[in-house]
């Protein structure tokens, strides 16, 4: 334990450490260290402050299996973000940057740790993990895979196929597009992805944009007529055109089938 430690604060970690707790709330420790509300509230600041436990929001705080030399901690990410979603009974799956990562798409290693959700849009810092959570309509979040990571959490991404429709619908959020088009062409050709699944994924989860570009993606790819006529149907009629990559101008071939102006090269 840190050199120093008070001996309330020393109470503190040998009762969270013998009975193995990850968390702790306001009002929890009051009555088992014989502390005033006050008292608790103080101590737990004062933890809070010097970097021994982490807090989520008020009244919430993490707390470490054991204190490291230094006693400087910050949580594992997953466990971060499991926390505050589930402190507000809600649902995520790990996506963009993370998702790109960790299916080999992208080999940069986010600083953030970006999660769809069905309860809050915020950026948030806990201890040193930075989260960024964006919070989506509850038909938005599905086809996901689960992970467990080395300190035990579940951790739940979208899918290898979810994760690449993401990449067209939310492209501007994730700075995607034009890469997204190589990574799809990519995993089709390696047979990592299925045409179909791919199609359904963009059915359930993609916009008009997404469709399009999709669609134009497939047909350009030589992918089977049933599965582009799928995609067709969720068209709807319009004589405005997109740009297959929206950073660049509107110069190119047109694809009047997708409405989709082919600018690759402009």
């Amino acid at each position: 334990m840190k050199q120093g430690l008070g001996k309330l604060e020393a109470q503190f970690f040998a009762y969270t450490q013998m009975r193995k707790i990850k968390s702790v709330s306001t009002g929890e420790i009051v009555s088992s260290l014989a502390l005033t509300e006050d008292q608790e509230r103080k101590l737990l600041s004062r933890l809070a402050l010097s970097g021994m436990i982490a807090r989520v929001r008020r009244g919430l705080y993490l707390v470490p299996e054991r204190l490291p030399l230094g006693g400087n901690w910050s949580p594992d990410p997953f466990t971060v973000l499991d926390t505050v979603i589930q402190d507000r009974k809600g649902s995520y799956q790990i996506c963009g940057p993370n998702a790109f990562n960790r299916y080999g798409f992208d080999d940069q290693v986010p600083v953030r740790l970006y999660a769809y959700n069905n309860v809050i849009s915020v950026e948030k810092n806990v201890g040193a993990v930075a989260l960024s959570l964006i919070k989506v309509d509850k038909n938005r979040l599905g086809d996901t895979e689960e992970f467990q990571t080395t300190e035990g959490v579940n951790a739940i991404y979208s899918s290898r196929t979810r994760t690449l429709v993401d990449a067209v619908y939310d492209w501007s959020r994730f700075n995607s597009l034009p890469r997204a088009f190589t990574w799809i062409t990519d995993e089709l050709r390696a047979d990592r992805i299925d045409a179909t699944a791919l199609v359904m994924a963009t059915e359930r989860f993609g916009d008009m944009g997404t469709v399009r570009r999709i669609g134009a993606l497939l047909e350009k790819e030589g992918v089977e007529n049933k599965l582009l006529k799928r995609l067709e149907k969720l068209l709807r009629p319009s004589t405005s055109l997109i740009p297959w990559i929206p950073t660049k101008p509107k110069r190119g071939k047109v694809n009047r089938r997708w409405g989709v102006i082919i600018n690759e090269t402009a």
